[in-house]
């Protein structure tokens, strides 16, 4: 199914997103009154997602998908985890960095860094380097530790799509960590929705794209990851507590802007969307910051 956090109203919700694309419609079920605020973190939290799988189950749509506005899946994650050069050949961009690292790269975002599909990412008035890295985006359901590999299922609500928005050169302000070039904020992006784990057979057989303009930057699949879901979960989970709405940036494959020869920065009116298979399309356009 595919769950979304939307406002209608003025109102905040969450829901079920039914139907054709084009046809689309949304199933609410902020006033089933499953948890005190209608939120779909609520929901992971109290351990009711399958639950409100079952109360949409054969429900008709209460608003059509043009209706409302969306939100971010999650509105407000405790953590945003991000994977780095986890796709095979992106190793070879960098300088120093082995095929195969012996352990992932870990860094984290901000909340706030992070702004909903249909809304403008923002280009910062301190530089003209916003690039976009399409990745896979994994949100937690059930709270775990040190958990095994064979295990992750039970702990992954669904997956989204997400664009882990950078600002590249303030990557370099500092010789140990990217910390600054990836927390701007609304400088990425993640949503439509959450498709939730039982629509995905196989998690390492997934495609992925991203397009700017229309053009194709970046095409992989979860086949060529370096480090896969189950290592991603069992490996944070040793020093983090993974907790519902955690959400997790699973890496992104070969192509941004940064990497063409000149690099190639977004611009105002330029629109980038990140489809997944088996998820839809996230889409944004950049506009620049009014300060």
């Amino acid at each position: 199914m595919k769950f979304a956090s939307f406002e209608i109203g003025g109102k905040e919700s969450f829901g079920v997103v039914t139907g054709a694309p084009g046809d689309e419609g949304v199933i609410d079920l902020g006033p089933r009154k499953m948890t005190p605020h209608p939120r779909l973190i609520n929901v992971l939290r109290a351990g009711k997602l399958a639950e409100a799988m079952d109360l949409a189950a054969g429900a008709e749509p209460d608003h059509g998908l043009a209706e409302v506005s969306l939100l971010k899946p999650i509105t407000v994650p405790e953590k945003i985890i991000c994977i780095g050069v986890n796709y095979g050949n992106r190793a070879a961009e960098y300088d120093n960095v082995p095929d195969k690292p012996n352990y992932p790269s870990v860094f984290m975002r901000w909340p706030g860094s992070m702004t909903a599909h249909g809304q403008p990412l923002m280009r910062p008035p301190e530089s003209e380097q916003l690039d976009y890295e399409g990745e896979i985006a994994i949100i937690i359901g059930k709270a775990g530790r040190r958990i095994k590999p064979e295990n992750i299922r039970e702990h992954i609500a669904g997956l989204s799509c997400l664009n882990e928005g950078t600002i590249r050169d303030w990557l370099r302000h500092g010789t140990f960590n990217v910390t600054q070039g990836k927390n701007f904020a609304n400088s990425g992006a993640y949503g439509p929705w959450m498709v939730t784990e039982d629509e995905f057979a196989d998690f390492n057989n997934i495609t992925l794209e991203t397009r700017v303009n229309g053009e194709v930057r970046q095409k992989d699949s979860t086949a060529n990851i370096l480090f896969d879901f189950a290592y991603i979960l069992s490996y944070l989970s040793v020093f983090y507590q993974l907790n519902p709405g955690d959400v997790i940036a699973s890496g992104t494959p070969t192509g941004a802007g940064a990497r063409f020869d000149p690099p190639i920065w977004l611009q105002p009116g330029d629109v980038v969307e990140v489809e997944v298979e088996n998820i839809g399309t996230l889409s944004n356009g950049i506009e620049d910051e009014v300060v």
